[in-house]
């Protein structure tokens, strides 16, 4: 029977999965979706996505292809995805793609965006979506911080450890700062992009700025722990609610 490689966009919700990855006794994101093209069109799919995001991290756009039977209409599969996972997952577009299309590693680009805030300026409906903080960050002496990790680099030192990945060098493309319109110097947007992203490293990476900025750290940290990389060194995590994987470039 004659397949179809589908390239599919999509947004989710992160604080309502345990995870991007399919796990046998948990809900997860590409578990949920796999369930439901299974259930409804009686396909065994295996999503692959331009990356893997935690457990509480959201995303603005996931891309993901997958290859299904030609016969089944992508506009069916868009509605079906819609219905059963409304207010937790929404297709944007779905579309056939190239053969040879991998959401993976035909992608030239990730973007993710980080959102913190003053903690007394969050309401409860945004404690999922928004990382809290107990002082006000200037966005430019951030921006100063955030730009050593600008350049390509072996980021062992800003990585969980990961069987699945084997080579911790990345690029990071461009760091940009900058006040949200909204609440003004109250939220600080931070977004990076790259050209691929280690287990857990952008939460890392601005685990580790906060640290600095607040004198938790030395200002050369970031520096030496890209000069000296160590998988098995210390790791300051941010907190996942203010993460977003923003926008994946082809």
């Amino acid at each position: 029977m004659e397949k179809t490689n589908v390239k599919m966009v999509y947004q989710y919700d992160g604080s309502k999965f345990c995870g991007f990855q399919r796990q046998n006794t948990i809900k997860t994101v590409q578990g949920e979706i796999e369930k439901i093209i299974f259930r409804t069109f009686s396909q065994k799919i295996n999503m692959i996505s331009s990356g893997r995001t935690d457990k509480g991290v959201h995303a603005m756009e996931q891309v993901s292809n997958f290859v299904i039977d030609s016969k089944i209409p992508l506009e069916a599969i868009k509605r079906q995805i819609n219905k059963c996972l409304r207010r937790e997952v929404k297709v944007l577009s779905i579309e056939k793609a190239d053969k040879k299309f991998n959401a993976r590693f035909n992608a030239k680009s990730r973007t993710y965006l980080y959102i913190m805030r003053d903690e007394e300026n969050i309401t409860p409906f945004e404690s999922n979506y928004v990382t809290g903080l107990r002082k006000s960050v200037d966005v430019e002496r951030f921006q100063e911080i955030m730009n050593d990790f600008v350049g390509k680099y072996d980021f062992s030192s800003f990585m969980k450890k990961d069987k699945a990945y084997r080579n911790p060098v990345r690029e990071i493309f461009y760091v940009k700062c900058y006040y949200d319109e909204k609440f003004g110097e109250k939220q600080v947007n931070v977004e990076i992009c790259g050209n691929g992203f280690l287990k857990t490293m952008v939460r890392i990476m601005i685990g580790s700025a906060l640290a600095v900025y607040f004198g938790k750290e030395e200002k050369d940290y970031i520096r030496k722990r890209l000069e000296k990389p160590d998988v098995d060194g210390k790791k300051i995590l941010a907190a996942s609610e203010g993460l977003y994987l923003y926008k994946v470039s082809y």
